[in-house]
């Protein structure tokens, strides 16, 4: 991991965006102290509504979950993840 000042960072932007292209972290530093860290970029995960509504649409689907089982959200035995899993059929 490479530590600059803010100042050469300013200067060598060009550079040091190569670097972190590459997969190299940058610590950028103010006065000797850590204030930003220029890393690669990773696109943001998670769940995207729109496809999601778009599936519905698609699928004629009014809701994703219709219905939930009584007991759904009860808290499981202490063993419950100990257990074996039962035998495919």
């Amino acid at each position: 991991m490479r530590t600059v000042s803010i100042r050469d960072a300013k200067n060598r932007l060009t550079e040091l965006a190569r670097k972190v292209e590459n997969g190299e972290t940058i610590v950028v530093t103010r006065n000797g102290r850590p204030v930003l860290d220029l890393v690669p970029h990773r696109p943001q995960l998670g769940l995207c509504l729109a496809a999601l509504a778009e599936f519905k649409e698609r699928n004629g689907m009014g809701r994703a979950v219709t219905s939930m089982p009584a007991g759904f959200d009860e808290p499981l035995a202490e063993d419950a993840l100990l257990k074996p899993l039962p035998p495919d059929k």
